[in-house]
């Protein structure tokens, strides 16, 4: 008993762990969360509305801010498009390159890569109304994003020459196989993905055909 109570004794001696006090953020990390909650808040309000829809007073109550907070940050709606899918885009590359990392050459690499842009599109809703009715609604950020989708495959595809995995295509011909690659993504997903609820994955013998013909034609 007496061994019993000096461990009750000893155990309610035992001081509780310290608080640690929550890290201040930065006005810079500040600004960078208001930014990304607002980008967030206006693809979901796209998603719903369109462009033509998301005003400012939707995107701000989406984001459970006041109006003037959004102009401490874009002079105004116009200007928010013009930076919405470029940023969207990004994102999405930044998804893609983690789930193709340790890729054993280009062909692992596209594969991969090809089922990671439905992944996201399946996790990320909105970004298929962002991105198609951008053309109209906001050309400049359109442009930008494919620019920044074609340099980053470039880059990939240029590689895979020099390692002597693509044998077919010269360095001036590589653009046009980067399009070519890109917009495949985006028909397939209109053919097998849009509007379908019931099976919003992408089947896998569009992406046994895919890679036949990127096997094919690159080799």
């Amino acid at each position: 008993m007496r061994k019993t109570a000096e461990k009750v004794r000893n155990k309610k001696s035992v001081p509780p762990a310290p608080v640690r006090p929550r890290k201040r953020l930065s006005r810079e990390e500040r600004s960078a969360d208001v930014r990304e909650a607002i980008f967030d808040a206006a693809t979901r309000v796209i998603r719903q509305h369109g462009y033509a829809g998301a005003s400012i007073s939707r995107i701000t109550e989406a984001a459970g801010f006041a109006q003037g907070t959004f102009y401490l940050y874009f002079g105004s709606r116009q200007e928010l498009f013009d930076e919405l899918l470029p940023h969207a885009g990004v994102a999405m590359l930044d998804f893609i390159r983690e789930r193709v990392r340790g890729s054993r050459d280009i062909y692992d690499m596209e594969e991969r890569g090809f089922r990671a842009f439905f992944e996201y599109l399946d996790a990320n809703p909105g970004f298929i109304r962002v991105l198609n009715e951008a053309e109209t609604a906001a050309p400049l950020a359109h442009r930008k994003h494919f620019k920044i989708l074609a340099d980053r495959y470039l880059v990939a595809l240029e590689r895979a020459v020099k390692r002597g995995e693509i044998r077919n295509f010269d360095r001036d011909e590589l653009e046009t196989v980067a399009y070519m690659m890109m917009a495949a993504r985006s028909y397939l997903y209109l053919r097998y993905v849009k509007g379908n609820e019931r099976h919003r994955k992408l089947p896998e013998k569009v992406v046994r055909a895919y890679m036949k013909i990127i096997r094919g034609g690159l080799s």
